[in-house]
């Protein structure tokens, strides 16, 4: 991936008026992180936005800030569901010359014949690892092959990811990514058909009430 540098600037305004901010284009932000004081920032909203569409949590980005260039991470992110668009960001400074831990997200690719040959089921288990590298490192995330699932109950663990130079992962090893799972058929029962005049079976009540009446009379 491209280096990817955003143009920033030291904000005053804090609380409620960053609404007077977003309403000029810009995104209200802050950066944080070892030996790095927290500096709210403001950000162009537009480029900004292009900007994030591809950045992950292990992404490495660029903030230009009083001339000096600073490496982050971007570790929170607030979005307007409905309008869709970039409320506030939280970046977290890096050394490059530090590790660190992150999460990387997992994505499953590929096929399992389970699903073609058995009518199965892929059952996902987590969706993301912790790991620990120098920021450069950082995977921007982990591929999955699923073709290797094959047979009903055979699933992909953490202990089963390729190793990635340089880079541990923290997560335990026997948690679960995918499993291939049966599709459970429910049995419907049809009711039973009652044949008229069949021997055995209920004949409906006859109530007769003059002939009672009669009887009671009497």
């Amino acid at each position: 991936m491209d280096k990817i540098v955003l143009e920033a600037s030291k904000r005053d305004v804090i609380g409620k008026k960053v609404k007077n901010i977003r309403r000029e284009g810009k995104i209200p932000a802050v950066m944080y992180g070892h030996k790095f004081k927290d500096t709210p920032i403001v950000l162009d909203a537009h480029s900004t936005a292009l900007a994030m569409k591809n950045v992950s949590e292990s992404t490495i980005l660029t903030i230009k800030l009083d001339g000096k260039e600073h490496s982050v991470l971007v570790r929170d992110r607030q979005i307007d569901f409905i309008k869709g668009n970039i409320l506030h960001l939280d970046f977290q400074v890096v050394s490059l010359t530090e590790k660190l831990r992150t999460n990387v997200h997992i994505e499953l690719v590929g096929e399992s014949p389970a699903v073609e040959e058995f009518n199965a089921l892929i059952v996902n288990g987590i969706t993301e690892v912790e790991v620990e590298a120098l920021p450069q490192d950082l995977p921007e995330g982990i591929t999955v092959d699923i073709s290797i699932l094959d047979e009903i109950g055979k699933a992909i663990y953490v202990k089963d990811l390729p190793a990635i130079e340089k880079v541990e992962i923290l997560t335990d090893p026997e948690e679960l990514i995918a499993i291939t799972s049966a599709v459970r058929e429910e049995a419907v029962e049809e009711p039973e058909e009652v044949v008229e005049g069949e021997e055995g079976a209920a004949e409906p009540e006859v109530i007769e009430h003059g002939k009672q009446e009669e009887e009671i009379e009497d």
